[in-house]
């Protein structure tokens, strides 16, 4: 059996799956392999790069370099210029990342401060955010679930052009975020490592974005802030800052492949096409409606329980 049949069995036989992606030392192992992945040696990394090609989908003729010293260069890596074009229209919202469209909707449809991670899975926001005050600012809000698989550009950018005022890192586990976890695992979300980025944007509405890390390399890095967030903080942690960004401009990167969910004023709409299991491009079209506010704006900051 090849290599690439393998990882399709694997793929289709969720039970399986599930086990050798979900029940190992999820911690012990991701500090492993966030160990492994910046040791810098050429071969070492040629190496390891062939055998993560061999079981995903990894596609590097966009990168803006072709030959890396470690695995964790391959994994944050750029790409060349103009590779995702933005669209630029003060009315639309763009996607932050590379991903594949999950579960989205509006907070409270299926019941009051509640959102989906898969069909049946409700979960808090509240957990999610780590702030009732914050939760319940958000209520009715669009939210949508963009899930980037270990081959796919890891960075992310800003979605609309504005500034980031303030980041929670929150602790917390690092279960895979697969469709077969998800389908298991309750309130998988809101138990992972993650950050909540508020996000004031020019059009005088606020963003949030929440990076959530999973299993293998959980690291979180933003450039507004000198610190990379990974398993080695505890807690809650809140960071006051002040960036500035525009539109498309890089916000940030995981160190692996993972889950960005996005929270949006109500009154928005949906980007044409934009529907559950559709793969979405770093700048194009996620939201439109945005030019001169979007509906109600969101309340002004309050503070974090």
């Amino acid at each position: 059996m090849t290599i690439r049949r393998m990882r399709d069995a694997l793929l289709m036989h969720e039970d399986l799956n599930f086990l050798l992606t979900n029940r190992v030392p999820r911690r012990a192992l991701t500090l492993l392999v966030g160990r492994l992945s910046r040791i810098e040696n050429r071969w070492f990394a040629r190496v390891g790069i062939a055998v993560w090609g061999a079981f995903t989908e990894l596609d590097l003729s966009e990168a803006q370099q072709r030959s890396f010293n470690s695995l964790r260069a391959c994994f944050t890596r750029a790409l060349k210029p103009g590779s995702r074009p933005q669209v630029m229209s003060d009315d639309v919202v763009t996607s932050p990342c590379d991903a594949i469209v999950g579960a989205m909707g509006c907070v409270g449809e299926v019941g009051a401060g509640q959102l989906l991670q898969a069909k049946g899975m409700p979960y808090r926001l509240e957990d999610l955010l780590g702030s009732v005050a914050e939760a319940a600012r958000w209520e009715g809000a669009h939210f949508v679930t963009l899930r980037l698989t270990s081959a796919m550009y890891h960075r992310f950018h800003a979605p609309y052009a504005g500034r980031l005022s303030h980041v929670r890192y929150i602790s917390g586990d690092t279960w895979n975020v697969n469709p077969v976890a998800l389908q298991r695992v309750q309130q998988l979300f809101a138990r992972n490592e993650r950050a909540v980025l508020r996000l004031d944007l020019t059009n005088g509405t606020e963003l949030a974005l929440v990076p959530v890390a999973a299993i293998l390399v959980a690291s979180i890095r933003l450039h507004a802030l000198d610190v990379t967030l990974n398993l080695n903080w505890a807690g809650a942690t809140e960071m006051r800052c002040d960036h500035a960004f525009d539109k498309g401009e890089e916000l940030g990167w995981f160190e692996h492949g993972s889950t960005i969910i996005v929270l949006a004023p109500r009154g928005l709409r949906w980007a044409a096409g934009i529907s559950p299991g559709q793969r979405i491009r770093v700048g194009q079209a996620l939201l439109v409606g945005a030019r001169g506010g979007a509906g109600p704006a969101m309340p002004g900051p309050v503070s974090s329980p």
